[in-house]
């Protein structure tokens, strides 16, 4: 079976074709802003257009744009291919990007912009298993988290910030799906905003 991994919850646009375990074709770009117009045709440059069996969509949390963006064009694709899609998190993604080093360590802390001055944070065993939720805190507040290895775009000011740990700074690609275990995807993909929405309801008058 194919698969076509996307995400674009963050300021890289990563795609992935996999096949049996293994690469067949991937293209990973750190552009920042843009995804809306770069994401499809990147998909479109991988081998056969990507097409795929199965499409598979980081889901965030994330850039609240970048996050709908990828959701939006897998479930587009799922249904004009005809073929299932399934979701999981970024900031699992990125867990699995680092792997080794996770594995290594015993553990370690996602830490990923959040946008609003906060950072989304989530710690994540040496088996790539979530050790709690995730949660979008104001720095002050996620450097009181203990873990010395820390992973992700904001890792390094975490550490600096903190004093101590080790930084390894990375962003989401496709192609570490593959590390990613069975028990981190769900069906029915939809964002994960990581927080509560900005816009609050109006006290009756």
């Amino acid at each position: 079976m194919r698969q076509l991994v996307i995400d674009s919850a963050s300021e890289a646009c990563s795609v992935a074709l996999l096949e049996e375990g293994a690469i067949v074709d991937r293209r990973h770009e750190v552009i920042g802003r843009g995804h809306a117009e770069r994401l499809v045709p990147l998909i479109a440059e991988l081998e056969g257009g990507g097409r795929a069996d199965m499409i598979l969509v980081g889901c965030g949390p994330g850039s609240f744009a970048g996050v709908r963006i990828g959701v939006a064009a897998a479930r587009g694709l799922a249904l004009g291919w005809q073929v299932p899609v399934r979701g999981f998190s970024t900031l699992a993604l990125v867990a699995a990007g680092t792997a080794d080093e996770l594995a290594a360590a015993g553990g370690g802390l996602v830490v990923m912009e959040g946008g609003h001055g906060q950072w989304f944070v989530q710690p994540f065993a040496a088996d790539l298993s979530p050790c709690a939720a995730v949660r979008s805190l104001l720095p002050d507040d996620a450097v009181l988290i203990e873990d010395a290895l820390v992973v992700g775009n904001r890792a390094e000011p975490f550490v600096a910030r903190r004093g101590s740990g080790r930084a390894l700074s990375s962003v989401p690609d496709a192609a570490a799906f593959m590390r990613l275990p069975e028990a981190a995807l769900f069906d029915d993909p939809s964002p994960i905003y990581g927080r509560a929405p900005d816009a609050k309801p109006m006290a009756p008058a």
